[in-house]
């Protein structure tokens, strides 16, 4: 009985892979166009002026510049200024 009860809690008792989201440059950091500051699932943030928001809601900067993150009528922003 106790050898049954052992197989069937290790069956589904695997981890996935970390899909390592989260903020990739932080406010006051440098960007360069092309670096990604934000890998998100869904817009959290909302690309501001000089962002990209590309279809897997990755945060791209457009433009050379300093990251800035801001609210606007309760929304989270980020853009490059």
């Amino acid at each position: 009985m106790a050898h049954t009860k052992a197989q069937r809690a290790v069956k589904g008792n695997r981890d996935s892979i970390s899909k390592r989201l989260g903020v990739k440059l932080f406010g006051g950091q440098k960007a360069n166009p092309g670096n990604v500051i934000i890998r998100q699932r869904g817009s959290k943030v909302n690309a501001g002026h000089g962002v990209l928001l590309s279809k897997d809601f990755t945060l791209i900067a457009q433009k050379e510049g300093v990251v800035t993150f801001y609210q606007r009528l309760g929304k989270k922003y980020v853009k490059i200024v």
